[in-house]
């Protein structure tokens, strides 16, 4: 008898994070309405499991029971999710995705699946069935979609877009959703406006983690997510047919809902606020494009997969190691496809969510840094992101924020051209430093940003001095190595009761390596 296949799933997740003592299931009473959401958030500010919630208000025997947070919130997790030991380095992370990318899969048709298993249409369809929780009090409604895959397609060119886009419940069979034009699916809504033809859409919900990891990570506009998610497994995606629109969605999905956005403004509804990713409370509701749903395709017991959005500092959210690992992964590879010479490495902070990279290099020529910046600003992928782009050379540790402050502090002077500003240009409206009145969408398409560049690298345009060993800066203090070797191997007679530097230390006081290879220092 053949073996049966394991299956990709939500499922397959769960098992894999429990094996790894990875996730808590929590049977005690919780309320759809701020309780998870304030769960949510203490769980992840103490580095806490995955959770899934299994007994929420309301929701102990509708057709979905379950909600599931926090999959992805720490970096052991997304090591986890790419097949890699949990004390994998952030910097190993970013290298492995970075390279992961490179290698494409493309995804697989298959007839059917699970998320077959029960097709809902008409008045069958009903929100309420679902526990959307409402995350914070200060949001507009109970937000369904926040970790999910958003599924349109190019109606000329037919190539899928897999997105990450937050959605409202506006009654028992619409949602509201927040939709721009700058975003991948807003392209597709233009097309099909301008074709005076509703826009068919599939929010795909509970499939494995790797599905909103690589929604939410801004590819390229050439790439497709399916393809970047096979790349990330290891294996192909398995694709079907949707019900009612011709669209594909993962076979293994928890549940998959079809419907038709309308792009005429006088069927939008109200939508918001919601503490999106800024950690900022949300602006104000304005219209928005709704989604009538056709459809709900569902496995049996279907578990509904969300997260807590806004990370601010000591309180990550799960988006936070979305951007650190993905996103620097991308724009590492942006800036290699463009030929940017010297790139060592590349890092968003969490807490940023993608608003701030810095860029470690190898300087090469004047204008590294502004090339770098151009670069980023110059893609897709950079609508909404890399706002303010940090550029060090190679003595600089990307991940210690003190030596990122070190070189703010004295490597930085505006009046010498390392401060240069760009825009005003397209940016976030999420953005709360944007003024509201520069985030209109329908006056703007967009908001506006002005972006920063800071070169905290060598001032290539300071002249080598004599005086300084023919380097351009006065040289950093440093301890010779042959001294350190000896009080090294004298440290106990010191008595001093503590151990000694580690190798680590040893070396940032000497500079002895580094100095091999970049005598700079």
């Amino acid at each position: 008898m053949a073996k049966k296949k394991a299956e990709t799933s939500l499922r397959s997740w769960i098992e894999t994070l429990e094996a790894a003592g990875q996730l808590k299931r929590v049977s005690a009473p919780v309320d759809w309405n701020e309780e998870i959401g304030a769960v949510t958030r203490a769980n992840m500010a103490l580095g806490g499991p995955a959770l899934i919630f299994e007994n929420i208000r309301d929701h102990t025997d509708t057709l979905c029971t379950q909600l599931m947070t926090c999959g992805l919130s720490t970096r052991e997790r997304v090591a986890l999710m790419a097949g890699l030991p949990a004390d994998t380095s952030d910097k190993d992370l970013v290298r492995h995705f970075k390279d992961r990318y490179r290698d494409p899969l493309l995804p697989m048709s298959v007839k059917t699946g699970p998320v077959k298993k029960h097709v809902l249409r008409d008045n069958q369809i009903d929100l309420g069935q679902f526990p959307a929780p409402r995350w914070y009090g200060a949001d507009g409604g109970r937000y369904i979609n926040t970790y999910c895959g958003v599924v349109t397609q190019d109606p000329e060119t037919g190539r899928p877009n897999v997105g990450l886009y937050r959605g409202m419940v506006a009654s028992r069979n619409t949602i509201a959703k927040l939709l721009m034009t700058t975003q991948g699916w807003g392209g597709h809504f233009s097309k099909h406006k301008n074709a005076g033809e509703k826009m068919p859409v599939a929010i795909v919900h509970g499939w494995h983690d790797v599905m909103p990891f690589c929604a939410g990570s801004p590819f390229p506009r050439r790439f497709c997510e399916w393809d970047m998610m096979g790349a990330i497994l290891g294996k192909p995606v398995e694709l079907v047919k949707c019900e009612t629109i011709d669209l594909e969605v993962p076979a293994n999905a928890e549940f998959v809902i079809e419907g038709y956005i309308d792009p005429n403004p006088d069927t939008f509804v109200m939508e918001g606020p919601f503490a999106d990713y800024p950690g900022h409370e949300g602006g104000t509701p304005s219209p928005k494009p709704v989604l009538q749903i056709e459809c709900i395709t569902h496995r049996d017991k279907p578990i509904m997969r969300g997260a807590l959005e806004g990370a601010r500092p000591g309180f990550p959210s799960e988006d936070s190691g979305l951007c650190a690992y993905s996103w620097s992964a991308i724009a590492w590879n942006i800036l290699e496809d463009a030929g940017v010479d010297g790139v060592l490495d590349v890092w968003m902070p969490p807490v940023v969510t993608g608003m701030n990279i810095v860029v470690q290099i190898q300087k090469r020529y004047h204008g590294h840094a502004q090339q770098i910046a151009n670069t980023l600003w110059g893609t897709s992928s950079g609508q909404w992101f890399f706002k303010n782009v940090t550029v060090v050379e190679e003595d600089i540790d990307l991940r210690d924020w003190e030596a990122r402050e070190w070189a703010m502090a004295f490597r930085v002077n505006a009046s010498e051209n390392g401060v240069t500003l760009f825009g005003p240009t397209f940016g976030s409206p999420l953005d709360p430093s944007t003024r509201p009145e520069h985030t209109e969408i329908r006056k703007f398409g967009t908001a506006r940003w002005t972006r920063v560049l800071i070169d905290a690298t060598r001032n290539w345009t300071f002249e080598p001095r004599q005086e300084w060993d023919g380097r351009r800066m006065s040289p950093i203090a440093s301890m010779d190595p042959n001294l350190e070797r000896r009080i090294a191997e004298k440290w106990n007679d010191y008595d001093i009761g503590i151990d000694y530097l580690n190798d680590d230390m040893r070396e940032r006081l000497t500079l002895e390596e580094l100095r091999k290879r970049f005598p700079e220092v």
